[in-house]
């Protein structure tokens, strides 16, 4: 009998449901950023159709983030998911089947390190939207001090606001981040 068979919620591991908990930057996300490309690199170099970028807050200086390094690799086709997650999964990765994840834009693994989140690896075909997407808004945050500014401080009430749902912290910054794209910050 399933979880779902007697109305109790799933047994989740601690680090599928953490609290969103941001910091004050860190200089040293850089590095972490940059060992974890190397050495993610190395590991999906058959699968890879690109460079691997560091992504997201822990990419802007000076911007408050949770914690965890994000990466975007850029593959020839998501279907390969199954294959880098048979690797991956060695090196504390784990992979969030698309059913769960629900975004079909990507496939997503989550890098766990004592008990937490340490870094998220998304991987994207490289001529999708959503890649330029990302990479535009990492680059406008650190090229606009004021927006990077704005949007700690919004990330910061969305943390505080929704600290034990990550899904409505993420949605409460959707809007600001169209804004960005669109040019209207």
């Amino acid at each position: 009998m399933t979880s779902q068979d007697t109305g109790e919620p799933p047994s989740w591991p601690r680090w599928a449901t953490e609290a969103v908990s941001l910091v004050g930057y860190d200089p040293k996300w850089a590095q972490r950023g940059q060992r974890e490309r190397e050495h993610l690199h190395e590991l999906l170099k058959p699968w890879l159709a690109g460079r691997i970028e560091h992504v997201g807050s822990t990419a802007v200086p000076g911007l408050a983030a949770k914690p965890i390094i994000d990466l975007q690799a850029p593959v020839p086709e998501l279907a390969v998911a199954e294959l880098i997650a048979g690797v991956l999964s060695a090196h504390d990765w784990h992979y969030v089947p698309p059913e769960l994840e629900q975004r079909p834009y990507r496939r997503f693994f989550i890098k766990v390190k004592s008990g937490h989140r340490a870094a998220h690896l998304h991987l994207l075909l490289p001529d999708s939207a959503r890649w330029e997407q990302q990479l535009t808004f990492r680059d406008t945050l650190r090229t606009r001090p004021d927006l990077a500014h704005a949007y700690g401080q919004l990330k910061t009430d969305l943390a505080q606001r929704h600290r034990e749902d990550r899904e409505a912290y993420t949605a409460g910054k959707h809007r600001f981040i169209q804004d960005v794209l669109a040019g209207r910050g």
